[in-house]
């Protein structure tokens, strides 16, 4: 048993941390919204009035935070209240240069680090079947991937610091712009009469089959656990995935990489947020496409 502190703990960060509690760890909590304090104390999640009493004697500390800047300025504080050679884990989804500037934070503490955004939306944070992403040294991933484990199914070691981010800004850019062609595949299929099922059946078992088809069916009926079929209830929300398209752009304009299809999904799902959706599950874009035709 580990004792753990858990910063954020919203959407995603609170059934991570009731899933440390079932897997038999001590972890104390924190988030600056009450409500979502009180919520995760119902999980068994200790409530802690601020992230340095979260982090006092913590042997890992994991946080889960909107942007770049959040991390770093809680990291700041961390890092002030942790004991050298805490294992420091971030599991928000961040641009890769600001989860480096942690790193050398970290490193300037003497504690250990790692970057390790999810995939899996919220259903797989309650289930505990995410996909990590990790980042760092091998010395931080071993000590860290026990942990990973009571909160995933896979968990990758990418490679060195921000390399987590990195993977999970590629992988969202795919799916961002693979969604886009499978919901235009079934707008098409609408205009000329073909079922949603045959459209389905033929896709998910041929050329066209990814993710977003055959797990995540933008339309009602083929995959009866999509978000198509609860009202396009968020499991992985617009305006997170606008969030990710933009961190994909960032990173292409600093790299240099050219990515003309990740640049207009960008647009497609600013635009769809822009009309109210941000709050929608991303595959509702298929609405706006409707719409358009």
């Amino acid at each position: 048993m580990a004792r753990i502190a858990f910063i954020g703990l919203g959407n995603m960060g609170g059934p991570m941390a009731a899933n440390l509690v079932k897997a038999g760890h001590d972890v104390l909590g924190f988030d600056l919204a009450a409500p979502v304090l009180k919520a995760a104390e119902q999980s068994g999640v200790k409530p802690a009035s601020h992230a340095s009493q979260a982090v006092k004697d913590a042997e890992i500390v994991i946080s889960m935070l909107p942007q770049g800047r959040h991390v770093l300025t809680a990291w700041t504080d961390i890092l002030q209240t942790a004991a050298q050679d805490t294992l420091v884990i971030d599991c928000s989804t961040i641009d890769v240069e600001s989860s480096r500037k942690a790193h050398e934070m970290a490193k300037a503490a003497s504690c250990l680090s790692l970057d390790a955004p999810v995939s899996g939306g919220t259903g797989g944070a309650s289930a505990g079947t995410l996909t990590f992403m990790a980042g760092g040294s091998a010395e931080a991933f071993a000590k860290a991937k026990p942990i990973l484990e009571a909160m995933g199914k896979k968990i990758v070691h990418c490679g060195e610091a921000g390399a987590g981010q990195a993977a999970k800004i590629c992988n969202n850019m795919i799916l961002g712009i693979s969604m886009i062609g499978v919901c235009e595949g079934f707008v098409l299929a609408e205009k000329l009469g073909l079922s949603h099922q045959a459209l389905f059946d033929v896709a998910s078992t041929s050329s066209g089959q990814c993710w977003a088809i055959n797990s995540y069916c933008p339309v009602p009926g083929p995959v009866p656990t999509s978000p198509a079929n609860n009202g396009y209830k968020p499991g992985f929300a617009a305006a997170l995935m606008l969030k990710d398209l933009r961190l994909s752009q960032e990173a292409a304009l600093a790299s240099g990489a050219s990515t003309p299809l990740g640049a207009e999904a960008a647009q497609l799902f600013a635009l769809f947020e822009k009309l109210g959706n941000g709050g929608r599950d991303f595959s509702a874009i298929i609405e706006m496409f409707r719409e358009k035709a």
